[in-house]
């Protein structure tokens, strides 16, 4: 509201009802729905506005909002939030609410349910023809029957540390999204073998981090259309096995090197960038014949264990076509040890990659006084014929002198690429 003065007089200038409809029902899309009623008030014009908009908020559920659903005139509800904190007497309002949302051809359900006791979602709930996108989050039991799913409009799902009743409610519930494309799982749904059995997926994103230490069972993963895998586990997986992708554009994995197994490697062979950090590199065994011929882009997080480059020495053997290599250390960083280290176990023979194709190296948090380290970044500028740019980070380095005697020992390095460019940052 902007006041004006007419004829002495000081009014408020309504600019906000003077705004397009469509962009004023944006606007109340965000706002909880108890607000978005409370607008009704302001004129005539507001008064049935909030029973258009096709996005709604709940942050609690009951009569109220119940009653509010069946006043919306919109024809398609583009999506429902709801954020319950419930008991038992309310488990049949949500239920009631929600089907109500699914009367109004539904495009996207958000249900976050916070207390100690599971909701159990209802089996009519599986079988809604306009559903696009699910999200589930925390106290929600999933009990799946066989043949029961039909969520055939279904792009997109996100699992928040949901409970499955057993293995089979996974493979039943997923059998039954057949054009899914984008699937992001956060725990392992108290299960022991969660299969991802989806030949149209697309995207996948795996979290785990209960905290426990305990194993929590494993995965099984068939998507042979997969183009994108994040795998980010802290816990103790007792297996992870992956069918082979043809396609595979990008893959992020941090992970136990347990899992990382000849079977998890091998089947991610196609892809074309790649960041892989191991939680405990010593222990790592690459898997013999692996070669990444589509490989462009690595990413390696390197520790201050002085074995991390027992990862470093095979990738680099097989992928024949890298033209971007970044060496991250930033999580391994520590001053206290920086002085540290032991030396670099070569390759037996210059890497085809530094040969011919490698382009642009990058080191963050490079610590040029540790032994394994400086051997590692003189060797890839001293044998990487094609390198154009060569960066590195200087950034967590507080001494002007230090970082003068890191600049001077790196340029005392002869490149074995005449046009490379040498930066300090």
């Amino acid at each position: 509201m902007e006041q004006r003065k007419i004829d002495g007089f000081d009014y408020e200038e309504d600019r906000i009802s003077q705004l397009p409809e469509a962009l004023i029902l944006e606007i109340l899309s965000h706002l909880p729905m108890e607000v978005a009623v409370t607008t009704s008030v302001l004129s005539k014009q507001w008064q049935s506005l909030w029973k258009t908009l096709p996005k709604l908020s709940f942050d609690s559920c009951g009569p109220y909002q119940s009653k509010a659903l069946l006043l919306q005139k919109a024809p398609v509800l583009k999506s429902l939030h709801l954020n319950i904190c419930f008991d038992e007497f309310t488990a049949m309002d949500t239920e009631k609410l929600i089907g109500i949302a699914f009367a109004r051809n539904l495009r996207k359900l958000v249900l976050q349910v916070n207390y100690i006791e599971k909701f159990r979602f209802p089996t009519s709930f599986y079988n809604v023809e306009t559903l696009e996108t699910l999200e589930l989050k925390y106290s929600i039991l999933l009990d799946v029957p066989a043949s029961s799913v039909c969520l055939k409009s279904l792009r997109t799902l996100h699992l928040f540390y949901v409970i499955f009743k057993d293995d089979a409610s996974v493979m039943n519930l997923l059998s039954g999204c057949p054009n899914l494309e984008n699937l992001n799982v956060h725990g392992n749904g108290n299960v022991k073998t969660f299969t991802i059995a989806v030949p149209s997926l697309q995207r996948l994103t795996i979290y785990n981090n209960d905290g426990s230490g305990q194993s929590c069972g494993g995965y099984v993963i068939n998507a042979p259309s997969l183009k994108y895998l994040k795998i980010e586990v802290y816990t103790s997986l007792d297996f992870c096995l992956i069918e082979k992708v043809t396609d595979l554009r990008k893959a992020n994995l941090i992970v136990d090197p347990q899992i990382i197994n000849e079977n998890l490697l091998e089947s991610i062979t196609s892809v074309q960038r790649l960041s892989l950090r191991l939680l405990s590199p010593l222990e790592f065994k690459f898997p013999r014949g692996s070669i990444f011929y589509n490989l462009v882009y690595l990413e390696l997080y390197t520790t201050y264990e002085p074995s991390w480059w027992n990862l470093l020495t095979p990738m680099l053997d097989g992928s024949p076509n890298l033209q971007v290599l970044k060496l991250n250390g930033k999580l391994g960083w520590r001053k206290d040890l920086v002085a540290c280290g032991n030396s670099w176990n070569r390759p037996e023979k210059v890497p085809e990659c530094l040969l011919w194709n490698l382009e642009t190296f990058v080191w963050d948090f490079y610590a040029w006084n540790r032994e394994g380290e400086v051997e590692v970044a003189k060797y890839i500028l001293s044998n990487s014929n094609r390198l154009k740019r060569a960066t590195f980070s200087s950034k967590h380095i507080t001494d002007p002198k230090e970082r003068d005697n890191m600049v001077e020992d790196l340029n005392s390095v002869v490149r074995a690429s005449s046009s490379c460019q040498l930066l300090v940052i």
